[in-house]
């Protein structure tokens, strides 16, 4: 295998090679890019009687739906070939000395993976920063995803391709959020929920 497919592609040839999806499924597929609808069209699947389901899940997710499910499977499936097959081990070692810095400071030891064990795995569910990281994150970033009729690459990816304003505040909204959680909660919240010293 060349060893230009083993070797992670530098931003400006994967960007526009992202970007070039959204046009690409609307002029050959007609579909709209986005990952987070993937969670109505998986409980609308859920095999339930009608009857049961709200009126929010009561469609054919098959023709809505099912090529995107697929898509996210092959991003799963792609995922994991890449790191079982053509992955580099060190790959966890390529997270910059600036960084662990910053993260070690916030209570974080463990870079051995690709996330931090102390906030993502099942032990640390157990604990307030794995509550807080993994429930209360995964909760609102549904709750947002959700509130904003799509989650970042519904948005960023395909609304901004297709120069929707309602795009263009929603990705001023992750942004924002995402900033104000890393520079100004984290810092508070972590070191105390980690027992670090802030």
């Amino acid at each position: 295998m060349p060893e230009s497919l083993l070797a992670p592609w530098p931003w400006y040839v994967t960007g526009p090679l992202i970007g070039l999806i959204v046009p690409l499924l609307l002029l050959f597929g007609g579909k709209v890019f986005g990952i987070s609808s993937n969670l109505r069209h998986l409980c609308a699947a859920v095999p339930a009687p009608s009857s049961w389901k709200p009126d929010f899940l009561r469609y054919d997710w098959r023709h809505a739906g099912l090529w995107n499910l697929v898509f996210v499977l092959g991003v799963g499936l792609g995922g994991f070939l890449a790191v079982t097959l053509f992955g580099t081990p060190a790959a966890a070692a390529s997270i910059s000395e600036a960084t662990r810095a910053d993260l070690s400071a916030l209570g974080i030891q463990d870079f051995t993976g690709l996330i931090p064990a102390e906030l993502f795995s099942w032990a640390a569910l157990a604990t307030p920063a794995g509550l807080l990281a993994i429930v209360a994150g995964g909760f609102l970033v549904g709750l947002g995803a959700r509130w904003a009729g799509g989650c970042t690459s519904g948005h960023a990816i395909s609304g901004l391709a297709n120069l929707q304003l309602p795009s263009l505040v929603a990705v001023l909204g992750f942004f924002a959020g995402g900033l104000l959680v890393t520079h100004a909660v984290l810092p508070l919240l972590l070191p105390v929920l980690l027992g670090a010293n802030p």
